[in-house]
C-alpha cells in the first residue's frame, strides 16, 4: 500500500526568476543620459558662474582685505572692502578718494591709499596739512580731517619741501600718516596703475558702511 505526505505550506519546488540580461545598447544610452543630465544641472551653471565672477572680478567689482593699519580710521586691518572698477573708465579720480593700485615697486601687490594730488600740481605738508600751488587745502574734509607728517629721511614731504607731481602721476598718502609707507617714500603712482576706488566695507558686520 502507497502511502502519499502532504506538507502542507510547504513546496517541494523552488521557483527561479530568470532576469533577462540588460541590452549593451540600452545601457550605453542611459549613461549618455546620465552624462547630458550632469553637464546641463552642473557642469554648465557652474562654469557660467566662475565666467561671470571672473568677469565681475576683472572689470566691475573686486572684494579686498586690509592688511595693515596705514589707512586708520578709514580702514582697520581685517576690514574687507569692495571696489568699483567701472567708474573710472567714465570719470577721472577725485581728490580724497581712496583708491586701489598696482605697487609701483611691485606690481603683484595691491595698495590702497587716498590721492591727494594730481600731475602738474605743486604739494607741500606743512603743519600737518596740504598745501596745492601754495594753498592750504580746505577740502575735501577727508583730507583736511587728517594731520600729515613730514618725514625727513624720506624723498617726499621733507618739512619745507615742495615737489611737483610728474605728468601721468598721482600722489597718495595713508590716512594714519604716521603709521603709512606712501608717496613720501616710494614716490608716485602711475595712472595706469590704478584699479579703482574703494567705496564700502562689506565686513565684519560691525563696520559694514561706505567708505569716504
Amino acid at each position: 500500500m502507497e502511502h502519499s505526505q502532504e506538507h502542507s505550506g510547504h513546496s517541494h519546488s523552488r521557483l527561479h526568476s530568470h532576469k533577462r540580461p540588460a541590452h549593451p545598447a540600452r545601457n550605453k544610452h542611459d549613461r549618455q543620459e546620465l552624462v547630458r543630465y550632469l553637464i546641463d544641472e552642473w557642469v554648465k551653471p557652474i562654469a557660467i558662474a566662475l565666467a561671470l565672477a571672473l568677469v565681475i572680478r576683472a572689470y566691475i567689482v573686486q572684494a579686498y582685505k586690509i592688511p595693515t593699519g596705514s589707512m586708520r580710521s578709514t580702514l582697520l586691518e581685517n576690514d574687507k572692502i569692495l571696489v568699483d572698477k567701472v567708474s573710472y573708465r567714465f570719470h577721472d579720480p577725485q581728490r580724497g578718494d581712496v583708491i586701489v593700485f598696482k605697487y609701483p615697486q611691485d606690481p603683484k601687490k595691491d595698495f590702497v591709499k587716498r590721492l591727494i594730488a594730481f600731475p602738474g600740481e605743486e604739494v607741500e605738508i606743512r603743519d600737518g596739512a596740504i598745501f596745492i600751488n601754495g594753498t592750504m587745502l580746505e577740502a575735501p574734509d577727508t583730507i583736511r580731517r587728517n594731520y600729515y607728517y613730514n618725514r625727513e629721511d624720506w624723498p617726499y614731504g621733507q618739512m619745507g619741501q615742495r615737489f611737483i607731481v610728474p605728468e601721468h602721476m598721482y600722489f597718495v598718502l595713508g590716512d594714519n600718516s604716521a603709521q603709512s609707507s606712501d608717496s613720501r617714500n616710494w614716490g608716485f603712482v602711475p595712472q595706469k596703475n590704478v584699479s579703482g576706488r574703494a567705496f564700502l566695507i562689506w565686513w565684519p558686520m560691525k563696520r559694514v558702511g561706505t567708505i569716504h
